[in-house]
């Protein structure tokens, strides 16, 4: 029996229908699953998670089961659990999961730390919660660790000062870093469910409204992008200049925050940096300014300052909080300031997170594989597996592509010939 941590039992059947629907969309770990089931790469290994606890992830633990793994899975947001996939991961497939929608601080590191006690020899990360967690504990702890995957860009940034400053102790694959994720989770993934987050929350009408993207990393594009395909006149704010020239040349306009901020209607950052919109922007927005965010952490705009400069504070919807400013002015924070996307939506489309956890699976089995020869740091997904993944899914979406001939190889691999 699996030990576990959920909301409610009798959501099951929920959640094994959700699983089920969502894994119709992910042929590619479909296939890595039947092949883990017959080679066992994780036979006898614990495997930890801190993964948004989504029917997508559900998928992807049922891979790493398949592998011969004991799974234990936590959320890595607060807001990101799917109580009925819980339930449905911990009692018809068991799964250890400590999970709840809504859980506190206090439950959201009891849960981590549910996940360390296991022990696991690999750590899948969502944000470097869990895998930092593991360096707070002693040496020994991760000296029984042989590695981790982190999939986002925040995770990746933490751990990349981490690795700077000498102390990362087992090696880490950046999963975000795969052009198989970052092109298309980050980008088309992260577009269409953060543009599905704002409308399930406010029902708004996007065509000729003023939206301001902060950023313009892969995740900002695509936010930007979809905004844009809905009819809205979109803005974005960028500190790396060729970024911003991209933007342009992308057809957006580019302004400094705080311009944006007394032109913008509605402000989504998606940067995984803090305090992108605060008390100088707030001061100058729109009455009826919505503010919502898609980065991983609930700091990218400064909720304190915004409750700081207002009179009163209610729900005036699900996932929608208003403020009133105390000169009058009414701004509306959706979700919290957590991840929109996976707070008032569902995350990304299982057909993204299929590249995405197909590389998670792959650069788990490349650690368990390679145990021991890798030193502690920070590494990029093999190209190999970058490369079979997307192999595999254009083999799923019935696509071919041409090869090189013989003639074509010798002429790339030879520099004799000229004008």
């Amino acid at each position: 029996m699996a030990e576990f941590e959920i909301r409610d039992r009798g959501l099951v059947d929920e959640g094994v229908n959700r699983v089920e629907w969502a894994g119709r969309e992910m042929p590619v770990l479909l296939s890595i699953r039947e092949r883990f089931a017959q080679s066992h790469p994780f036979a006898g290994l614990r495997l930890g998670g801190c993964l948004h606890v989504t029917s997508e992830t559900a998928n992807l633990a049922l891979a790493l089961q398949a592998g011969g793994a004991e799974v234990f899975l936590c959320a890595s947001n607060p807001l990101s659990t799917n109580d009925a996939v819980a339930a449905a991961l911990a009692v018809k497939y068991g799964i250890h999961v400590h999970a709840v929608r809504g859980e506190d601080r206090d439950a959201y590191y009891r849960h981590l730390e549910a996940v360390l006690s296991a022990r696991p020899s690999v750590l899948l990360d969502d944000g470097a919660d869990l895998i930092s967690q593991a360096h707070r504990r002693d040496e020994a702890f991760c000296r029984e660790v042989f590695g981790g995957t982190e999939e986002t860009t925040t995770g990746v940034i933490r751990f990349r000062n981490l690795a700077r400053e000498g102390r990362l102790r087992f090696p880490i694959v950046a999963v975000n870093e795969a052009d198989t994720k970052h092109l298309f989770d980050n980008r088309y993934g992260t577009g269409q469910s953060t543009i599905d987050g704002l409308l399930r929350a406010t029902n708004l009408l996007l065509a000729g409204r003023k939206v301001v993207v902060a950023g313009y990393g892969w995740c900002s594009r695509g936010i930007a992008q979809r905004a844009r395909g809905l009819g809205a006149i979109v803005a974005v704010t960028e500190i790396e200049p060729v970024r911003a020239l991209e933007a342009l040349m992308d057809g957006f306009l580019v302004m400094p925050s705080l311009e944006a901020a007394r032109f913008g209607d509605v402000f989504i950052t998606a940067t995984g940096n803090r305090s992108i919109f605060r008390a100088e922007h707030f001061r100058v927005m729109k009455s009826g300014a919505i503010l919502a965010n898609s980065g991983h952490f609930d700091v990218e705009i400064d909720i304190p300052a915004l409750a700081g400069l207002s009179r009163a504070r209610r729900l005036i919807r699900d996932q929608v909080e208003e403020f009133e400013l105390s000169d009058g002015r009414r701004l509306y924070l959706l979700a919290q300031g957590r991840l929109l996307n996976l707070a008032a939506a569902e995350g990304h489309p299982s057909a993204v997170m299929d590249m995405s956890f197909a590389n998670q699976a792959l650069s788990a089995e490349h650690l368990v594989k390679n145990r021991g020869r890798i030193k502690p740091g920070l590494y990029p997904v093999p190209e190999e597996i970058d490369r079979e993944v997307a192999r595999l899914k254009l083999a799923a979406s019935g696509v071919e592509i041409d090869r090189l001939t013989p003639d074509q190889e010798k002429y790339l691999s030879s520099w004799q010939e000229g004008t």
